[in-house]
């Protein structure tokens, strides 16, 4: 078997002679799946038009049979497999100064990471492959419209705060910015139109998700259409992955980056760069550093930071027992799994390259299998709207590089100074109750510089004005005129 790098060198030149003239190499992919037992994937070939038969050919290319086959037995055998909580321990964390955590580590970590900003190690790395369907949003999620005065978009927010933190500390934060096959196009259009919000074009990195085949009980690999192979995302720890097979490693090397500062796209609350963080991490020697909130209630929807084994790792709420998560912890009167995980993570770059390179053994991230229903053909070529579960897709996930690491940190964070992601359309976790908090986020800033915000309830504020309290308080001792607060205000 190859290994990491030469294996990455060889699909890069393959890509290359399949991009040039697919169907001059046809036949050694049919064969690779032929032998594999996946010969069906070119059944209809000779059907195919020009077109789709490249499409098919370059889909096939993506496609590493070893791994379908070996994730497909994995996925057979799962029904022996138990989860085992025995020994399984809650996560010890830092604390937040505001919930009784020691103030010194913090101002000490803060002034670290400053001045790796200030050095230009640190890099922004944003996930937003996903679409705004649920939100009834027709387009990329992070084009969303999220803030509660302005609209700005989600990824206007973001780069607003890099831009504010390059400027702070004197230097222009690099963004990469994982997109997927479906909205990359339309990703890359909308930052062209926006002029890139300010940010020069060079400083951002757009580049897609990987994709797995989904497959049947039996691991046959399912098609869509009889010239389209039914792909799905690799799931969010798919972009240390892609990070590496994009060339961003190197990229990120090239410029003295060493620091990733890692978040998802549908959190506008989110710090993207968190000096404080930063400081921890790098003080640390941590090779991922994770940002934790107390748990809203025993079963909020959320990953539970723990211990197994020695090594943190994250229980997602649907494995963790319901008995486990409603345990209190008998000192404190709260509960004993009550860190909660809201994907926001610093990482070492030679972890995220080594780990997402894949070429040491042990040191990569596992396959998860979502039982989906997964429209396809059947054997006739006919197709399928299936009514119950009929596909397996496999998904990885950020969080499980917590064991994979030598030394990892977990901070805590206040939830309502950076955690209110827009998930849904109505309710929990909606565009309407992030814009709540945003609002109250920027009235607390208001009220600490003593002025009184009764009867206002929506109010924004740009990050290029001000990121933090602190921040906002700075900018409002130096001005020599004070506005007039009314509903709707906004400081730009």
């Amino acid at each position: 078997m190859l290994g990491g790098f030469a294996r990455l060198f060889h699909l890069q030149v393959r890509r290359l002679l399949f991009y040039l003239d697919p169907l001059m190499e046809a036949d050694a992919p049919m064969e690779r799946f032929r032998n594999a037992g996946q010969g069906h994937v070119f059944q209809y070939f000779c059907d195919l038009q020009e077109e789709e038969k490249k499409t098919l050919l370059l889909q096939a290319e993506e496609i590493d049979l070893e791994e379908v086959s070996r994730l497909s037995i994995a996925f057979r055998a799962r029904d022996s497999m138990d989860l085992d909580f025995s020994g399984l321990k809650p996560a010890p964390y830092i604390p937040h100064p505001a919930s009784g955590g020691d103030e010194e580590p913090w101002v000490e970590a803060r002034a670290l990471g400053e001045e790796a900003l200030r050095a230009g190690r640190v890099a922004a790395f944003t996930v937003a492959g996903g679409q705004g369907t649920r939100l009834g949003f027709d387009g990329p999620k992070g084009t969303f419209p999220a803030t509660p005065v302005m609209g700005k978009s989600l990824f206007q927010v973001f780069a607003e705060k890099i831009f504010a933190s390059g400027a702070r500390f004197g230097g222009q934060i690099q963004w990469l910015i994982m997109t997927s096959v479906q909205n990359d196009k339309e990703t890359r259009q909308f930052f062209e139109t926006s002029n890139y919000f300010g940010l020069e074009k060079e400083q951002v990195h757009f580049f897609t998700q990987g994709l797995m085949p989904a497959v049947d009980g039996n691991g046959k690999i399912l098609m869509s259409g009889r010239g389209r192979i039914a792909m799905n995302p690799d799931g969010h720890g798919g972009s240390l992955r892609a990070l590496v097979r994009s060339g961003n490693v190197e990229r990120l090397r090239s410029l003295g980056v060493d620091t990733i500062s890692y978040f998802q796209v549908d959190n506008p609350l989110v710090q993207c760069i968190d000096p404080g963080f930063i400081g921890f991490h790098l003080g640390e020697g941590a090779d991922i550093s994770s940002k934790m909130v107390p748990k809203a209630h025993a079963h909020e929807k959320v990953g539970h930071f723990c211990v197994k084994n020695g090594r943190q790792v994250v229980v997602e709420y649907s494995d963790l027992p319901g008995e486990l998560q409603e345990k209190i912890n008998p000192r404190s009167g709260e509960l004993l799994y009550i860190a909660g995980s809201i994907a926001i993570h610093i990482l070492s770059l030679d972890f995220a390259a080594r780990v997402g390179g894949g070429a040491e053994e042990g040191l990569a991230l596992p396959f998860h299998f979502a039982h989906k229903k997964v429209p396809c053909i059947d054997e006739a070529g006919n197709p399928v709207q299936p009514m119950e579960p009929n596909g397996v897709k496999f998904e990885m996930f950020i969080f499980d590089s917590l064991p994979l690491a030598g030394k990892s940190v977990i901070i805590e964070t206040r939830r309502e100074d950076e955690f209110s992601p827009i998930k849904n359309a109505q309710g929990e976790d909606s565009a309407e109750t992030s814009k709540r908090d945003q609002s109250s986020q920027f009235l607390r800033w208001l009220a600490s510089v003593g002025e009184n915000v009764s009867g206002l309830e929506t109010v924004e504020v740009s990050p290029v004005f001000a990121q933090t309290g602190e921040e906002f308080a700075a900018r409002w001792r130096g001005m020599d005129t004070k506005p007039s607060l009314q509903e709707g205000i906004y400081f730009g």
